[in-house]
This record gives C-alpha cells, sequence and structure tokens, in this order.
C-alpha cells in the first residue's frame, strides 16, 4: 500500500515537474498576459471609482469591498479560462489519444497533478500584480492569517471543481470536429458567470441564482469574496462544504462521461 502510494506520487510528481517548464517555455506569452492584466485591473479600477462617485453602496457592498474584489478576480481570472478542450481535439485528431491511454497512469490523474502545479506556479508568478494593486489601485489584503487560510482551502477546492468540469466539457472534443467554437463559449460563459466582471451580490436574485447553479463561481468569486473581505471567515466551513459537494458530484461525473466519451 505505502509502496503504491509513493510510486504513484513520483509518477504524477513527474509530471506536474513538467508544468513549469512547459509555462516558461513560452516567456513572450507570460509577459504579455502579465501587462494585459495590469491593463485591465487599471481600467477596472477607474470604473468602479466613477461607479461609486456618489458615494453610495452598491448590492451593500462599499467602494473598498468592490475594489478589493474586482482587483483580485482580475488577477485571478486566467485560472478559469482553461482550453482542455484544444487538448483533447489536438490528441483525437493527431491519434495521440490511443496512446496516451496505453500508459501506465490514469489520464485524468495525471492531468490533474499539472493542473495543481500550475496553479501552485500561477500563484508564485502572479503575486506581483497583488503589489502593483496594493500600490496603485488601493487594493487591501487581510493581515488575518485565518482569512488566508480559508482562503486557500476555499481557492484549492475550487480549483478542483473547474477542472473536473473542463474534464466533463473536454469530452465535447470526442463529438465535434471542432473546438474552437466551443472554447470561446466556455470561456464567454465562465467570465461572466464566474463573478469576474461584476460581483454576485450586485446581479439581479435571478441571474446570481444561475451563477450559482454553475460551476464557475466556485473557482473564482467564492474564494475572492473571501479574500476581499466580503464573505467572513465564519462563513468558511459553509462554503467548504459547497464547494466539497461540488466537488465529488462532478469528479464522478467527469470518470462516468470520460468512459463514455472514450467508447464514442
Amino acid at each position: 500500500m505505502i509502496r503504491s502510494l509513493r510510486r504513484a506520487a513520483r509518477t504524477y510528481g513527474a509530471f506536474a515537474a513538467m508544468t513549469p517548464k512547459l509555462y516558461l517555455a513560452y516567456s513572450l506569452w507570460v509577459w504579455m498576459e502579465f501587462f494585459a492584466q495590469i491593463l485591465s485591473m487599471t481600467i477596472f479600477a477607474f470604473f468602479w471609482r466613477a461607479v461609486y462617485a456618489s458615494g453610495r453602496t452598491i448590492g451593500g457592498l462599499s467602494l473598498q469591498q468592490t475594489l478589493n474584489y474586482i482587483l483580485l478576480a482580475q488577477i485571478m481570472l486566467p485560472l478559469i479560462e482553461t482550453r482542455l478542450i484544444f487538448f483533447f481535439g489536438s490528441m483525437i485528431r493527431s491519434g495521440q489519444l490511443a496512446v496516451e491511454l496505453l500508459r501506465p497512469v490514469d489520464l485524468e490523474g495525471r492531468h490533474y497533478a499539472e493542473a495543481a502545479a500550475g496553479l501552485a506556479l500561477f500563484l508564485l508568478l502572479k503575486s506581483p500584480l497583488a503589489i502593483i494593486g496594493w500600490l496603485f489601485f488601493g487594493l487591501q489584503l487581510p493581515s488575518d492569517p485565518a482569512v488566508w487560510a480559508a482562503f486557500a482551502v476555499s481557492l484549492l477546492l475550487g480549483h478542483a471543481v473547474i477542472f473536473c468540469f473542463d474534464w466533463i466539457f473536454a469530452c465535447l472534443a470526442f463529438y465535434s470536429t471542432e473546438t474552437w467554437g466551443l472554447s470561446v463559449v466556455r470561456i464567454g460563459v465562465a467570465t461572466f458567470f464566474s463573478g469576474a466582471l461584476v460581483p454576485p451580490a450586485m446581479m439581479p436574485g435571478w441571474l446570481r441564482a444561475i451563477a450559482n447553479a454553475l460551476p464557475f463561481a466556485q473557482a473564482l468569486s467564492v474564494p475572492v469574496s473571501i479574500l476581499g473581505g466580503i464573505t467572513p471567515v465564519s462563513d468558511a466551513p459553509r462554503v467548504w462544504l459547497t464547494q466539497a459537494l461540488w466537488l465529488i458530484g462532478l469528479g464522478i461525473l467527469s470518470r462516468a462521461v470520460f468512459n463514455g466519451a472514450v467508447k464514442k
């Protein structure tokens, strides 16, 4: 048992170790994304300051809460802009999927190991954006370690939730000859319903209900609301339970959908 766990840890750890090398190999894209996010933070900061010019609260949120939320959401936005369906499409077109399935590793487990390593690398590389937000745009980060711990747990759970959803969504590549359009639709829907553009508290009740019924918010607005001071730490256990239920349901469904798609 212990020997098997060690062997699995070494195997999936090797895949995870390749992620930083692959990510940093495209250094131009990394820097372009970095500057694009600074531009987005600048636009959103001035926009929301103009909206709050009269000094009122909107959706029960003050200007500072909204700025904290929006700036953090723009920093975290690339986490939900995954394109796993492109990978599936290329594997199917090239016939590489058959080779991947013959490898003595679980395909979904391998990709989750790579995604988890990518999350750690993402947080490391994007931390300067938080400093820029603090210096120039009024971002206020909490000093309470309990808030950071609650955010970390929520972020890990939310990241796993969106990975399982994307694994299911990527299976559409088995039934379609075109994945570009599907990817564009997925990114557009995820950007809005994740709460990256507007805090869910400001949405009408019916629209907020739709956002809560989709998994995107679990990966972005839920952890960001904790770190941004909108969701109190006392609500963290309830938030974690909700995310855990999402993860269990989508985890089981992702296995079933993938097995059915492979048969197709």
